[in-house]
């Protein structure tokens, strides 16, 4: 699909694939316009959106009002704000590792919750038993290269088939899936997806990312912790050493709390992860391998094993409780 927008009048219109390149007379004003790939002009929209938001956020890291809500972090809605990309958010966080001799190098856009995929991951990951179907699916077409992701329902209750296309409902509410048609006489959800890389990247894996974060969010809120924290957070140290964390906590600005999110194979990172734990000296509690697939014995058995706390999407809430 491709897509031009009127310089004039700021009509949008979508063309075929094979139109890219040609011009088109606007249908409101006619103007003649160029058209682009629809994901291509999508993401230079989200090149000028985010660099004008950092401009802002540098606005308001100055003003009194994101000093007085650096100090209240809990009158913030973690699933609508933009707080949490400020600079003065992740500051504790980049003078800890300072301290260690280590440079963090945040991704400040990483925890912006004022979209939708923190809503879509806590939804999943609440209820994946049921829900990761349709996760795993939407990850198996992209990766595939398929147009679309079918979800079958003739063999679900109806409960269960009311809350898959609910969700996918919601997907295409978040523009997570382009559409979604609910094929009665079939039984069957098909989802049109959705192309754009950050989208690709949510169904490959990031949700749990995005699902650590805001579990771990939930719970400082709940307790009342003062908190700093940052994804897809780079290190750098000596010698010429780089470590991307998946999600960082740093509670009362002393206690670290590190998540690492795996959706498939990890056995062959343990290595790294132990080297990690070691060089951060952070406690095993505090340093934690949420892996999708295992069970609670499996976790047991692999954190007795390795020094590090193995957690399931089940069970991250539950051992996060006991540490804030």
């Amino acid at each position: 699909m491709s897509i031009s927008r009127c310089n004039k009048c700021g009509t949008i219109t979508e063309h075929a694939q094979e139109m890219i390149g040609t011009h088109f007379s606007c249908v409101r004003c006619e103007m003649s316009n160029p058209i682009y790939d629809t994901v291509l002009f999508v993401n230079k929209l989200l090149e000028q959106y985010f660099a004008q938001r950092s401009e802002l956020n540098a606005l308001r890291t100055s003003s009194p009002q994101s000093q007085e809500a650096e100090k209240h972090g809990d009158t913030v809605d973690i699933h609508n704000s933009d707080w949490l990309s400020l600079e003065t958010q992740h500051r504790p966080i980049v003078d800890w590792f300072n301290a260690k001799t280590i440079t963090a190098t945040i991704n400040s856009n990483a925890v912006d919750t004022t979209g939708f995929f923190d809503e879509a991951a806590v939804a999943i990951g609440s209820d994946y038993e049921l829900l990761g179907e349709i996760c795993e699916r939407i990850r198996y077409a992209q990766q595939k290269e398929y147009n679309s992701a079918l979800i079958h329902l003739d063999k679900k209750s109806a409960e269960d088939a009311k809350a898959l296309e609910t969700f996918a409902r919601k997907l295409h509410e978040y523009s997570l899936v382009a559409r979604c048609f609910n094929n009665k006489e079939e039984k069957n959800l098909r989802l049109v997806l959705q192309n754009a890389p950050n989208v690709r990247r949510f169904f490959a894996g990031e949700w749990l990312e995005w699902f650590a974060l805001m579990t771990g969010l939930r719970i400082c809120h709940e307790r009342k912790a003062e908190y700093a924290c940052a994804r897809n957070l780079i290190l750098s140290y000596p010698p010429n050493e780089k470590r991307e964390l998946d999600v960082f906590f740093l509670i009362n600005k002393t206690r670290p709390l590190y998540i690492e999110c795996k959706t498939g194979e990890f056995r062959q990172d343990l290595d790294k992860y132990i080297s990690l734990k070691k060089k951060l000296n952070i406690e095993q509690k505090y340093f934690i391998l949420c892996v999708l697939d295992l069970d609670p014995e499996q976790c047991k058995g692999l954190s007795a094993m390795h020094g590090i706390t193995f957690v399931n999407v089940q069970t991250l809430g539950q051992h996060l409780s006991t540490l804030v």
